[in-house]
Parts: structure tokens; C-alpha cells; sequence
């Protein structure tokens, strides 16, 4: 299927590796041009460089904090008027409720609500104008089932979710959709530090952490980066406008739920 964007210009967020990579990777297979951004410089350009290479789109890496006004200043210096917007950044520490001061929920926030919120205030008015835009944030599972020890994402990531929700509605008419892609267990770093922390926590080995939570998902395994860049991807696409304000799961039915 053509997803006719090519000669589009994608931003895309914690994009060095895993399912920030993964997205940034469909889209360049695409056509799509592309700023993606990291804190680390190495890794950055190594992905930069790929993308290049296998797809000859125009890539350009920006090493900076995006969970800062200076980084996302310079990530928009590269592409101010962006046709598509992807946003992802890492996700808070694990830990308990006991565990989290208002300082940890402040930097939650910054990083998982507000983060996004800013990047769309800034490119929806340029997509409104010129009739076209889209926008993906990647989100997690856990807005549709909350996960204990990740009680800082889920708070944040549900306040992202409720802006999501009002405002995709006041652009959709302008040819701008707003959705969120909420991934489950995927096979990137994150989840191994997940898994680590399991596997010391409990005494166990990581590959029987790793076995114990695979066991819980329906589909017996970890998502893949690519298969998540790919629905990232078509959300992105010509066909994808009369999707407006949706939180699609890909979590291979970890999530038990008719709704």
C-alpha cells in the first residue's frame, strides 16, 4: 500500500533506538525526510547514517534533551513547519507509591505529558494552516490498565491522554489527527530494565523474569520495533484521516478488555 507521504518531513522524538527507531525506520521506507533526535550524539548519528543510507531520504540528528525548552527549541530549528510529529521519550523509574516525592511526579510530567504538549503547541497552528498534519505520541498500555510500579508513567501519561482527547477533536477539521499508540511489552531497552529489576528484586534469573512476563501476554512474545513502526506509520499516512483521537493498543492482548 502507497501510504502517500513521501517527500513529507517527519520530527520524531527519542528516536536513536528502539520503538522511536522503529517509527522513525517506516517512515523513512516511506519517503519521508526526517529530524529524529537523542540526548547521546553516537547513536544518533549511527541511525541518522542508516536511515540514509537504506532509504536515501534526508535525515538530520539533533543531540539534545527534548524533555527541555532549550532541546525542543533546537530540534524545531531543524524542521520548524513539520508535516508529521511523533513523540516518545523514556519513560520514569519503577517504584511504589512510598517511593515517589512531588519532585519525581514534576519530572514525570515534564518528560511524558508536558513534553508532548509543547511540541504540539508548536507545530499544530503550521499544520492547521496548510490543511494536512499528523501526529502520533507514543504512550503505553498502561493508560488502559495501570501497571503498580509504573505509577509515575501512568500519571503522566493519562494527564497526555485527556489533552490528546479535547484538542484532536478542535483540529481534526483542519486536516490535522491527533492519536496515541500504546505500546505493551516490546523488545527494546526499557523492558530489559524492566526485567532486570524483576530479576533482582526477586532473586530470579533475568531470562526466567523475561519468561515470567512473556507468559502473561497472549501472543507469547515481545512486539518488534519494526511492526510498531509500521502502525506508526500508516497513522501517519493519507488513509489514516478519519482516525482522530484514538489510543490503539499494540500490546499482543496483554490488556484484557472488550472495549
Amino acid at each position: 500500500m502507497d501510504l502517500g507521504i513521501s517527500g513529507k518531513w517527519a520530527v520524531v522524538t527519542a528516536s536513536s533506538k528502539g520503538l522511536g527507531r522503529g517509527c522513525a525506520r517506516a517512515l523513512a521506507g516511506e519517503g519521508v525526510n526526517l529530524v529524529i533526535n537523542a540526548r547521546s550524539r553516537a547513536p544518533l548519528e549511527e541511525t541518522a547514517e542508516a536511515l540514509r543510507q537504506e532509504y536515501a531520504v534526508e535525515v538530520r540528528a539533533v543531540a539534545a534533551d527534548v524533555t527541555t525548552e532549550n532541546g525542543r527549541g533546537q530540534i524545531l530549528a531543524a524542521c520548524a513547519s513539520p508535516d508529521i510529529l511523533v513523540t516518545n521519550a523514556g519513560g520514569p523509574p519503577p517504584g511504589m507509591w512510598t517511593d515517589w516525592t512531588r519532585d519525581d511526579f514534576i519530572k514525570a510530567l515534564d518528560a511524558n505529558m508536558l513534553t508532548p504538549i509543547a511540541l504540539m503547541q508548536a507545530v499544530l497552528p503550521g499544520m492547521m494552516a496548510r490543511g494536512w498534519g499528523r501526529v502520533v505520541n507514543i504512550t503505553s498500555q498502561s493508560v488502559k490498565a495501570p501497571i503498580a510500579v509504573l505509577g509515575l508513567s501512568n500519571s503522566a501519561r493519562a494527564g497526555l491522554t485527556g489533552f490528546v482527547a479535547g484538542t484532536s477533536r478542535q483540529v481534526a477539521a483542519k486536516g490535522v489527527n491527533i492519536n496515541n499508540l500504546l505500546p505493551g511489552s516490546h523488545d527494546t531497552d526499557r523492558i530489559a530494565a524492566l526485567d532486570e529489576n524483576v530479576s533482582k528484586r526477586r532473586g530470579i534469573s533475568l531470562a526466567e523474569a523475561r519468561a515470567l512476563r512473556q507468559a502473561e501476554i497472549p501472543a507469547g512474545r515481545d512486539g518488534r520495533p519494526d511492526e510498531f513502526g509500521a502502525m506508526c506509520a500508516f497513522l501517519c499516512s493519507q488513509h489514516a484521516g478519519f482516525i482522530v483521537g484514538q489510543n490503539i493498543l499494540l500490546d499482543g492482548g496483554n490488556v484484557n478488555a472488550t472495549l
